[in-house]
């Protein structure tokens, strides 16, 4: 519930550039409550109705035009894996695990797992992570394209907030429609994706940041995002 309150303040915040998003404790997000889970006792029906509640907040977060960074320390099991893959860029600490460990209590993957793993790491790995439920460590992770870079757990946040400071002072149009376009890039043909560029362009070129940047770039001045 607090997600989803979250992710609309966002949407409604047009002042915001990036969003980090970070566990406490030596911990990113282990994942769902099992005690209050089995507790629960929910006929099939309900417990179908709570994923799609939870998918409609995270669907907004996945296609936030703004860039989101994943800061992890520690485990992203389950849907904690799930909410890592949100992430435009995910930055992590050596101890840092990523497990799609849903197999081993005998559920399927939840929360966006079965459209973003594969988009990321391919069909074939996305299978072997999956059905082996295995622990994939940072070094690993990086290896496969989840992770972009590794920072000791001090310098994590620090890492995070730097690269988010960079994206203030980039294109918010420029920022949001790369990424929105980037979200559809693979299960569109190119006639699409082509026309989807080209309105894409008309628009940033109506921009004051582009004409501002072309003003720095004929006078050679720095650039605003470089």
């Amino acid at each position: 519930a607090e997600f989803a309150q979250l992710i609309a303040t966002v949407q409604a915040d047009d002042t915001l550039r990036a969003l980090i998003l970070t566990g406490a404790g030596g911990c990113f997000c282990a994942g769902g409550d099992l005690r209050a889970m089995s507790e629960a006792r929910r006929p099939p029906h309900a417990s179908r109705a709570r994923v799609k509640a939870v998918h409609r907040w995270f669907r907004d977060l996945v296609n936030l035009e703004i860039p989101v960074i994943a800061a992890v320390d520690g485990p992203a099991y389950g849907a904690g894996f799930s909410l890592a893959l949100t992430a435009d860029v995910v930055l992590a600490t050596p101890r840092a695990r990523f497990c799609a460990v849903f197999g081993r209590i005998g559920l399927v993957p939840d929360l966006g797992m079965f459209y973003l793993l594969p988009r990321l790491v391919g069909l074939g790995r996305a299978r072997e992570l999956i059905l082996s439920a295995r622990s994939v460590k940072a070094a690993e992770a990086q290896a496969l394209g989840i992770v972009q870079a590794i920072h000791e757990p001090e310098a994590l946040l620090p890492a995070a907030r730097r690269l988010a400071r960079r994206f203030a002072h980039g294109a918010p149009a420029a920022l949001g429609l790369s990424k929105n376009i980037l979200n559809q890039a693979l299960h569109l043909d190119q006639h699409a994706l082509e026309d989807l560029e080209c309105h894409a362009q008309a628009v940033c070129m109506d921009t004051d940041y582009y004409r501002d940047a072309v003003r720095r770039t004929l006078a050679k001045e720095p650039l605003a995002f470089d």
